[in-house]
């Protein structure tokens, strides 16, 4: 009977190790997001969920010399108009598809443009894939965004 019980003990402890590491990795913290056009880190975003919904705001701007630390949302409309960047909710609405997720918004406070999204953890969950997009999924832009440590 004991042989029995650490028998099925061990086949337990495998079947949660093994299910644990095939599990996709969360998209939940901190990213350095990086411009698809010059390649440069523009931010920190940090992407969290509740009951189900992942949503991001931006955490902190790197500045070069000379621009402004604490940013405005000028482009932006409704309640985010002439806001700090900082602090802003960017992504918004996303739920877990598969290995992604999908169904919600991103917003850039370049341009105050917002964006149909989908987002996709890579390599091990170093690298977070975003999508903005109009319409459909091939009309668009992607970012490749990096955890940070």
């Amino acid at each position: 009977m004991k042989r029995t019980m650490q028998c099925i003990s061990v086949a337990i402890f495998t079947f949660v190790f093994a299910v644990a590491l095939n599990a996709a990795p969360s998209p939940v913290g901190v990213w350095k997001t990086i411009d698809d056009k010059t390649m440069e880190a523009k931010s920190y975003v940090e992407i969290w969920e509740k009951g189900g919904i992942y949503y991001g705001k931006v955490n902190k701007i790197i500045t070069k010399p000379g621009e402004d630390p604490n940013p405005l949302c000028t482009e932006c409309n409704g309640i985010n108009k002439d806001k700090p960047v900082i602090g802003m909710m960017i992504i918004w609405g996303m739920k877990n598809a598969d290995e992604e997720l999908t169904g919600g918004n991103i917003m850039d406070p370049d341009n105050g443009k917002i964006y149909k999204c989908k987002m996709k953890v890579l390599d091990n969950g170093k690298k977070l894939e975003v999508r903005g997009f109009i319409g459909f999924s091939l009309l668009g832009r992607s970012q490749y965004w990096h955890r940070d440590k």
